[in-house]
């Protein structure tokens, strides 16, 4: 798709107040492929104004015409969602098929499923003498990563739409071009003018200016824990709600009683894939010393056949960042079983699937988030040590247990301080809640929990 050079307000594009521009770089050659405003301080409050000017119409819309626009914008959305996994390709870096699979695929089915949660949605209820109403808690500020650039977008703002909110949307500065096709398709769609605003600029300017703004009722925001407590220290000085999804240091629990080969492979697979670079990856897999050895074969072998059909990182930085802990790891003792620091290609933002075995729960790479194609391998003799390692980090985003009982793997997970956990692969749910225990965040996505993130509590006495 062809960039614009506006940003998206009160159903049109404006040129930006914003002088400066961002590049978007593809990252697997390094090459310019677009450039977008980088929106300022006036383009935020241009874009809340508008939001704040429609919000009044918009929640007063019944919520089955709601779900009839938000079932229109999933219908743009299929029926752009080759040019969706091409866009994705292009500025992510993530192959093809996987964004087809994935980036185009999985946003779909969230924005259809709150076309129907808008329709079937019980916006009041009784209680004795009561009647509670659930009313939209106003202009929602949504400030979105580059991971799964659609994806974190319409988990934001199908659910405040659904909810009657109006939005400002500040994208992620790497994947811009993602979400200025999502406006595009808004404005297909028919919403009506100001319910939809985006603002793409830098998170220190144009996302600080709507975190800060006070126009603002909610900030619903995917990215960094560092960045997440700033954003929560600016909402609270204003009273203001906030939704975080933070990061995720998530454990892989493998029991000894389970198919050792499908949960190893599985496990890698799901570090590797979108090249490391998700929040809820199971980064440290925890195995039985008495089956160690063997799972760390299986681990190596796994992460060798991935070799060149994983994608880059999205940035310089990223890659940077990445070898950086490669680089820890091994200096701290962990020993190196697949992969290792140096770029696999000349050209490209690549990182080499990589696998640390003999890592102990204190190790830097065992602690922080790493967000590339990086696994740690950690051993445990019982089965209250595996617990206390899964539970020793700051985070509680995902995870996962496998044993040759389910029963026996919900035992441990019912145990666990985290927000989701798969059983024996159990697939990802996009009606189920996702979001995390201590600094992995606060609030809900997806699913009905992911509504009642956009919605306010009123109660009349009779």
């Amino acid at each position: 798709m062809k960039a614009h050079d506006g940003i998206y307000l009160d159903g049109a594009w404006h040129p930006a107040a914003g002088q400066g521009v961002i590049e978007v770089v593809n990252p697997a050659d390094e090459q310019v492929i677009g450039e977008v405003p980088a929106g300022s301080a006036e383009d935020v409050d241009a874009a809340v104004r508008a939001a704040r000017a429609a919000l009044a119409a918009w929640a007063a819309t019944p919520p089955g015409e709601r779900a009839a626009r938000l079932t229109a914008l999933r219908d743009v959305l299929v029926a752009r969602k080759d040019e969706i996994a091409e866009t994705v390709t292009a500025e992510l870096g993530s192959p093809l098929p996987f964004s087809q699979a994935v980036h185009a695929a999985l946003p779909i089915a969230v924005a259809g499923s709150y076309a129907e949660l808008a329709a079937t949605h019980s916006f009041e209820e009784k209680v004795g003498n009561s009647t509670v109403y659930h009313e939209p808690i106003g202009v929602v500020g949504a400030i979105t990563p580059w991971n799964y650039p659609l994806h974190q977008i319409v988990a934001k703002v199908a659910p405040a739409l659904a909810a009657g909110c109006t939005v400002v949307l500040k994208p992620a500065e790497d994947t811009p071009l993602t979400a200025q096709l999502f406006a595009e398709a808004v404005h297909e769609a028919g919403l009506p003018a100001g319910v939809f605003n985006l603002v793409t600029g830098l998170g220190p300017v144009a996302g600080q200016a709507l975190a800060e703004h006070p126009g603002v009722d909610l900030v619903s925001f995917t990215g960094s824990t560092a960045v997440g407590k700033q954003i929560a220290a600016t909402a609270g000085a204003a009273i203001k709600k906030v939704a975080l999804e933070l990061g995720g240091k998530s454990a892989n629990v493998i029991l000894p009683s389970a198919d050792l080969a499908r949960a190893v492979n599985v496990g890698v697979a799901n570090v590797m894939s979108n090249s490391g670079q998700t929040c809820s990856a199971w980064t440290r897999m925890l195995v039985h010393s008495s089956r160690y050895d063997e799972a760390v074969e299986l681990a190596a072998a796994a992460a060798a056949k991935y070799g060149d059909r994983i994608g880059p990182l999205v940035s310089a930085k990223q890659q940077a960042r990445v070898r950086g802990y490669i680089e820890k790891g091994v200096a701290e003792g962990a020993r190196l079983v697949a992969g290792g620091p140096a770029s696999p290609r000349e050209r490209g933002w690549f990182v080499s699937p990589t696998v640390f075995a003999d890592v102990t729960p204190e190790m830097t790479i065992a602690q922080e988030e790493i967000f590339g194609p990086v696994l740690s391998i950690l051993r445990y003799e019982d089965e209250e040590q595996a617990l206390r390692i899964a539970n020793g980090t700051v985070y509680g985003l995902a995870g996962a247990v496998w044993a040759g009982e389910e029963a026996e793997a919900v035992a441990f997970a019912r145990r666990m301080d985290t927000g989701q956990v798969d059983i024996n692969g159990g697939r990802f749910n996009p009606l189920a809640p996702f979001g995390g225990y201590k600094q992995s965040g606060v609030g809900r996505e997806l699913g009905a929990h992911g509504l009642a993130e956009y919605l306010q509590t009123k109660s009349l006495q009779f």
